[in-house]
């Protein structure tokens, strides 16, 4: 998982932000299949795994004593669905939609001003920068998590990996 983790960094580093997120949405895809090897839905697979480890996008407002949800992990489903296999941010039309119906996702500029978490009725407003290192972070830590699970790090050591020619 190093190695995947490794190239979306890279893809950061080099502010090449499309590549950046095409791996980050397939990540909670590959955790979410090794956590819940038992469960045959994709979907619930990689929402149960968001909702576990990507709690940045929920938060309790004690004003309001209510929990406030900016993205679930059906939303951040629908989001992979979308971009993946339709190339838009537009997630309405997504049978995984809960919460929100699309993205606006904001590459970092110049500009000191942050975009990110914002909602506006159904729509939300992200970086791309800051959610994919909210993505990296969540793999490192359920990759702690799991360091002493054989049966998952043995899963791990299938992933796939390019041989380079020498």
């Amino acid at each position: 998982m190093k190695h995947l983790i490794d190239s979306v960094k890279l893809s950061m580093d080099t502010e090449n932000w499309y590549s950046a997120l095409t791996l980050c949405l397939t990540l909670p895809d590959i955790a979410g299949k090794k956590e819940y090897p038992a469960e045959q839905s994709s979907k619930i697979r990689f929402a149960n795994w968001f909702e576990k480890y990507l709690t940045d996008y929920r938060y309790f407002h004690p004003v309001a004593n209510e929990e406030i949800i900016f993205m679930s992990g059906n939303d951040c489903y629908a989001l992979r669905c979308a971009f993946l296999h339709e190339g838009t941010f537009d997630i309405s039309m997504q049978r995984a939609q809960e919460i929100i119906t699309n993205f606006e996702i904001i590459a970092p500029g110049e500009s000191k001003c942050v975009m990110h978490k914002n909602k506006m009725n159904d729509k939300l407003q992200l970086d791309v920068k800051i959610f994919c290192g909210k993505i990296i972070d969540a793999i490192s830590r359920w990759l702690s998590d799991i360091s002493n699970d054989q049966t998952k790090n043995e899963k791990l050591n299938l992933l796939m990996q390019m041989e380079q020619l020498k």
